[in-house]
């Protein structure tokens, strides 16, 4: 492989020769050969975004001349178009503060914009890093990288779900099943009903995950090094908000206390745990989906959901609720992310949190899973889900917990002495009801309607 050297403060490096990184890339891809996680790419897009507004804004405080901020510009173009994918190699499990990824962009930016110009004018600290510093950069580009993959990602794949759940709703109105508290038969209950619950899940879920993405509106830039603001002009911080917001169309702002914005990261933990809860639903409404398809002779099958692939290398002709799995998988590993950054939230010593980038892997991978999980669930689940009335009308027609329809009538205590009967002769709660002298006949029908029940 042919090589080039690159040097830093530290010496001299050997660096691949078709790749833009420098010496300081090049020593962390040494170091940390450390698993195969990578650093995500809306955090490479993210910080693309970073370094241009940085380069505009040190170009109209006079901080950087007009060739120079161009090249820095149309290098960070070229990242955010995809070009550039292969000269950003290093690990997630390097530098807590990320400083080695800010230096791989520094980096390239600079000999890739060095090569456009045909000269050597940009320097990866003095010019593409100017007025920033790795521990306000890395925790902008986290909060960027946040706000966008929840926008673009997730918030259209739960508005899908929400109006998949809202058409079942319609479709399945008149339908009356047996209601299920402790997995024991209870009262009945629309299907309808059931979905609806389903439905206003995902809606809660949706606006508190909305209502978490305030925090992550302000950004660290202008901060620095310790949240002082060394080495940065006036009216920095206010300007570069400014920009990135124009650049992504997301209301960014400068945050008003930069010792918080570099050694908390209570915004991005408060916004995981709205991840969290839509885990959760996910998880509940997976297992009630696959429960209530559970069969198909043997289990309550309720409900049919599509046919999409053979269950089984033995059992053949078997079909398994693959989506519902699938899903509660992608819950199971975003409840394990959330624990991840809490525990890294919590450790912001002194000026600087040093777990910041696997806070952004375990985000963005969460917000990648819940987005990826739910678009297939709905599409290959819920886009085929069908009630089985006659089974819902035949498991209703079976339950002991109509009897709670008498209790006004004839006391609870004699409501249960029907029940207990009817359970234990395997008889109808009509047949227990007359025979024990509680009600006619007439009068039974007369107060159990499930239908009225809902």
């Amino acid at each position: 492989m042919d090589q080039r050297i690159e040097r830093d403060s530290m010496g001299e490096v050997k660096v691949p020769a078709d790749r833009y990184w420098g010496a300081q890339t090049q020593r962390s891809y040494e170091n940390f050969q450390i698993g195969e996680e990578k650093m995500p790419k809306g955090i490479l897009s993210a910080f693309a975004v970073v370094k241009k507004a940085c380069a505009l804004t040190n170009r109209a405080l006079g901080l950087l001349d007009e060739k120079r901020a161009e090249l820095i510009v149309r290098v960070s173009d070229e990242i955010l178009n995809g070009k550039l994918e292969g000269h950003f190699p290093l690990a997630v499990w390097q530098t807590g503060s990320g400083t080695q990824t800010n230096m791989n962009f520094n980096e390239v930016i600079a000999n890739r914009g060095n090569e456009i110009a045909g000269e050597k004018l940009l320097h990866p600290n003095d010019h593409v890093n100017r007025s920033q510093s790795s521990n306000d950069t890395f925790p902008t580009a986290l909060h960027v990288a946040a706000v966008l993959a929840l926008k673009q990602k997730l918030e259209p794949a739960l508005e899908e779900m929400i109006a998949a759940f809202s058409r079942l709703e319609k479709e399945n109105e008149g339908a009356v099943t047996v209601g299920r508290t402790h997995l024991q038969d209870a009262v009945p209950i629309a299907f309808s009903q059931e979905i609806s619950g389903w439905r206003v899940m995902i809606e809660r879920s949706l606006a508190a995950i909305r209502a978490s993405e305030d925090g992550l509106l302000d950004l660290a830039l202008g901060g620095t090094a310790v949240g002082t603001g060394l080495n940065c002009p006036k009216g920095f911080a206010e300007a570069v908000a400014e920009a990135i917001k124009k650049e992504t169309g997301v209301p960014f702002r400068t945050s008003p206390n930069k010792f918080h914005a570099l050694s908390s990261k209570d915004d991005i933990a408060f916004a995981h745990g709205a991840l969290k809860a839509l885990a959760a639903d996910l998880m509940k409404i997976a297992n009630d989906v696959r429960w209530l398809a559970s069969g198909p002779r043997c289990g309550l099958g309720e409900i049919s959901i599509p046919e999409n692939e053979p269950g089984s290398s033995i059992m053949p002709g078997k079909v398994n609720p693959t989506q519902c799995e699938a899903l509660t998988m992608v819950a199971a590993e975003v409840m394990g992310n959330d624990v991840t950054i809490g525990i890294a939230a919590s450790q912001g010593n002194f000026q600087l949190n040093v777990y910041m980038p696997v806070v952004a892997y375990n985000f963005l991978q969460s917000v990648g899973l819940l987005a990826d999980g739910a678009r297939s669930f709905t599409a290959h689940c819920l886009a085929g889900l069908k009630a089985n009335r006659a089974k819902m009308k035949d498991n209703l027609d079976r339950t002991l917990m109509s009897v709670t329809a008498l209790s006004p009538y004839i006391g609870y205590d004699n409501a249960a002495k029907i029940a207990k009967a009817a359970h234990k002769n395997g008889t109808s709660l009509r047949e227990e009801a007359v025979r024990l002298g509680f009600l006619t006949e007439q009068e039974f029908d007369l107060y159990v309607k499930p239908e009225k029940m809902v």
